[in-house]
C-alpha cells in the first residue's frame, strides 16, 4: 500500500518539479523553503480558504510575532463539513454501558445546527469564549463545531477535574456559555456535576447561559436541508484555548490559531500517521487533554472519528480492543503507559479477536520504551508503530511517524515536516548522538498565537525562550541518533545529574519495568546543598528485591544510574493527563511546601501526595 507521504512526494514532483532522494532531503526543504512547503500542504489537501493569503510566511526574529497566511480567511468547521456527503460514518462511539452508535455526517451536521441556534439565542458572537465541562461524547463534538462555526473560542475540562481546577482555568478566559454533562459514568460508577456547575455559574459572572448535554443525546437522520452557516475568521483567530497541567501554579491559557491547527493537523495526521478518508481513527482521550483536539481533526481528512467514553480498563483491560474490533479501527492510539501495562497483562481479546484492520498503533504522553515497542511489534506485526512527542503547547508533535521508514524500537522515527528540530547542548551548539535540549530553530505554524491575558507575552517568553535567546526550548531531554531518529529521555527539568553526567529518568524506568514486583516507580534526585541522593520509589504490593534492582539497573544502564536509596510506596502521583509528577515531588523532598509546588486538583490521584509529604517529614532529617 502506497503511503500518503509517498503520494505527497509524487505531488511535489509533479507540481513543484521537486524530486527528493531521502526523507531527510524533504525535511530540509520543508524547514528552509517554508512558504513553498506550507503552500504545498494547502494545495495537496485542497484546503479551502474563503480569502487567500497575500503572504504565506513573514519571519520575525521574535518567533511569537512571525506572520502566517497574511490577510487570509478560513473556517475549521467549514473545512470539516466539506466531507458531509461521505457515506462512511462521521463518528463511531461506545460508552461503558456498551451503548454503541454510528453517526452519519448529516446527523452530525444537524446536531451542530441545533447547538448553533442555541448559541445564537444566547448571543454568542465572534471571539466569545464557550467552554465545556464534559465527557468525551459525540454531542460534545457537535457543540464544539457549533461554537467554531460562529467564530467563538472553545475550551474544555474533563469531568474528573475538581472544581478548583476548572475554576482556575475557565475564570481566566471569562466564558459566555457553558456546556456540561450533569452526570457521567466512569469505572462503573455514576458521578454528578450539577453542584459544581451551579457553583461555577455563580462564581464566574461572565457565564450567562448553560446547557446540560445529557438532554441533547439524540442524533437524528432527518434529511431536511440543513442551512449551517460558517463565519470565516482570520488565520490567527483563536480556535481553542488549552491549558498547561497546572502542577506548579496557575495553568497557562495557551491560545492556538485557527489556520495553524488546520494545516498542522492535516499534515501530522495524514502524512505522518497515514490517516485517509477511508479510515477509522481512534485515540483514547478525555476532553481535558490535547489529544481530544488533535483527534477531532481526523474529521478534516474525512476519516471516521472513533470515541470511547469511560475507563480504558473497565470492566477489564480488553474493553478497548473489543471496541477496536467492533468499530473496525484502523488507527489505534493511547498513552505509552497503557501499552506498557497491556504487555504485562495481555487481554484475551488480543488472541481471540481479529484486529487485522489495524494500520498504525500510536503512542504518546511519555517515552515508549524499547521493550514495549518490541512487544507491540510482536502483537501487531502488520501495524506500524507511531510514537509521537510534542505537547499541549503546539497541540501536535515535533517528532513522529514515517510509514516509509523502518521503526527502530526505542526511537521516534523522524523530525516532522515543517518542524525545525535540533538538539542543543547548554552552550547552544547542535549535537548528535548525545543528550541535549530539544529546540526549534525556526517558527512553527502551530506555535501558540499568544497566552490569554499575557501582557507583553511575558509568560510565553518565559516558558519557551528564556534559556536560549530567541530560540524555542521545549524542555525535553533527547538524543538525535546518527540515523536520524530521536530518543526521548524525559523532561529536562527532571533529568538527573550524577557526578556531572545527566541521565534521563526514562532510562531507569525502562530498566526495571519488567521485574514482577515493580508495578510503577519514581526516580528523584535530591541535590540540595546538604544532601545529594538519588532515590528510587517503587510501587509494589509484593516484597521488593533491592539487590536485584541494583543489579538490573547497573547491568542495563550503568553504575552511575544505581540509586543511593530505595523505598516502597503505595502509589505514584500522576497528572490528570497521565504524566508522572517528578519535579514537584523533588521540590517536596527538598523542603518546599506541597501547596506551593503542586495543585492537588491537577492530579489524577491526589492522595498519593500525602505519602511523600509524610515521608519527607519523617525521614528527611535521618537520611544519610
Amino acid at each position: 500500500m502506497e503511503s500518503i507521504l509517498s503520494k505527497y512526494k509524487e505531488f511535489l514532483k509533479s507540481n513543484n518539479k521537486l524530486n527528493f532522494k531521502s526523507y531527510n532531503d524533504l525535511h530540509n526543504w520543508s524547514i528552509n523553503e517554508i512558504s513553498d512547503f506550507w503552500g504545498s500542504i494547502v494545495k495537496f489537501f485542497k484546503i479551502e480558504f474563503d480569502k487567500p493569503p497575500t503572504t504565506i510566511y513573514k519571519f520575525n526574529k521574535n518567533f511569537i510575532k512571525t506572520l502566517w497566511f497574511v490577510n487570509s480567511k478560513i473556517s475549521y468547521s467549514k473545512n470539516i463539513f466539506r466531507n458531509h456527503k461521505l457515506k462512511t460514518p462521521a463518528i463511531k462511539y461506545q460508552d461503558e454501558n456498551g451503548k454503541y452508535l454510528e453517526i452519519s455526517w448529516e446527523s452530525l451536521k444537524m446536531k451542530t445546527l441545533e447547538f448553533q441556534e442555541i448559541l445564537i439565542k444566547n448571543n454568542v458572537k465572534l471571539g466569545d469564549r464557550v467552554v465545556g465541562y464534559c465527557s468525551n461524547t459525540p454531542e460534545v463534538v457537535a457543540a464544539f463545531l457549533a461554537v467554531n462555526s460562529l467564530g467563538a473560542i472553545w475550551s474544555s475540562c474533563s469531568p474528573d477535574f475538581g472544581y478548583d481546577s476548572v475554576y482556575d482555568r475557565f475564570n481566566q478566559i471569562q466564558p459566555k456559555f457553558l456546556f456540561y454533562h450533569s452526570e457521567y459514568m466512569y469505572n462503573g460508577k455514576i458521578f454528578s456535576l450539577d453542584s459544581k456547575v451551579k457553583k461555577l455559574k455563580s462564581s464566574i459572572k461572565s457565564i450567562s447561559g448553560i446547557l446540560d448535554l445529557n438532554t441533547k443525546l439524540t442524533f437524528t437522520n432527518n434529511l431536511k436541508k440543513i442551512n449551517l452557516n460558517f463565519i470565516s475568521v482570520d488565520f490567527d483567530h483563536p480556535i481553542w484555548i488549552l491549558f498547561s497541567s497546572g502542577t506548579t501554579g496557575k495553568p497557562k491559557a495557551i491560545t492556538h490559531r485557527t489556520g495553524g491547527m488546520i494545516l498542522e493537523h492535516y499534515k501530522a495526521l495524514s502524512i505522518h500517521q497515514n490517516v485517509s478518508n477511508a479510515d477509522t481513527y481512534f485515540w483514547y482521550s478525555t476532553t481535558g487533554w490535547m489529544m481530544w483536539n488533535y483527534s477531532l481533526s481526523s474529521l478534516l481528512i474525512g476519516s471516521t472519528l472513533c470515541i470511547y467514553n469511560g475507563s480504558p480498563i473497565y470492566p477489564d483491560n480488553g474493553v478497548l480492543w473489543r471496541f477496536a474490533k467492533k468499530a473496525k479501527i484502523n488507527h489505534f492510539g493511547h498513552g505509552a503507559v497503557f501499552f506498557q501495562n497491556l504487555l504485562s497483562n495481555l487481554p484475551k481479546e488480543l488472541v481471540s479477536h481479529d484486529l487485522s484492520n489495524l494500520i498504525t498503533i500510536g503512542s504518546t504522553g511519555s517515552p515508549l520504551f524499547k521493550e514495549t515497542n518490541i512487544g507491540l511489534n510482536k502483537l501487531f506485526p502488520d501495524a506500524h508503530i507511531v510514537s509521537l512527542s510534542g505537547g499541549t503547547d503546539v497541540c501536535t508533535a515535533f517528532i513522529g511517524g514515517n510509514l516509509d521508514l523502518d521503526v527502530i524500537p526505542g526511537e521516534i522515527q523522524c523530525k516532522m515536516l515543517g518542524a525545525s528540530v535540533e538538539v542543543w547542548n547548554d552552550n547552544a551548539k547542535e549535537i548528535k548522538n548525545k543528550m541535549g535540549e530539544l529546540v526549534l530553530t525556526k517558527p512553527l505554524i502551530s506555535m501558540p498565537v499568544f497566552f490569554w491575558n499575557d501582557i507583553n507575552d511575558e509568560k510565553y517568553k518565559k516558558s519557551y525562550f528564556s534559556k536560549f535567546n530567541k530560540i524555542w526550548n521545549h524542555g525535553d531531554w533527547v538524543t538525535e541518533t546518527l540515523n536520524g531518529g530521536i530518543i526521548v529521555h524525559g523532561r529536562s527539568d527532571s533529568t538527573l545529574n550524577r557526578f556531572g553526567v545527566r541521565i534521563g529518568t526514562s532510562e531507569i524506568y525502562s530498566a526495571i519495568k519488567d521485574l514482577y514486583y515493580v508495578e510503577d516507580s519514581l526516580i528523584i534526585h535530591v541535590d540540595d546543598s546538604n544532601k545529594n541522593k538519588l532515590i528510587l520509589f517503587v510501587k509494589s504490593s509484593s516484597k521488593i528485591n533491592y539487590d536485584e534492582l541494583k543489579s538490573v539497573i547497573r547491568l542495563k544502564c550503568s553504575p552511575r544510574h544505581v540509586p543511593d536509596l530505595f523505598f516502597q510506596t503505595p502509589d505514584i502521583p500522576y497528572t490528570i493527563s497521565g504524566k508522572k509528577v517528578e519535579v514537584p515531588i523533588k521540590k517536596i523532598l527538598m523542603g518546599k511546601n506541597k501547596n506551593d509546588v503542586v495543585s492537588k486538583d491537577s492530579l489524577r490521584n491526589p492522595k498519593s501526595l500525602d505519602w511523600f509529604v509524610e515521608f519527607y517529614e519523617n525521614f528527611s532529617k535521618t537520611l544519610p
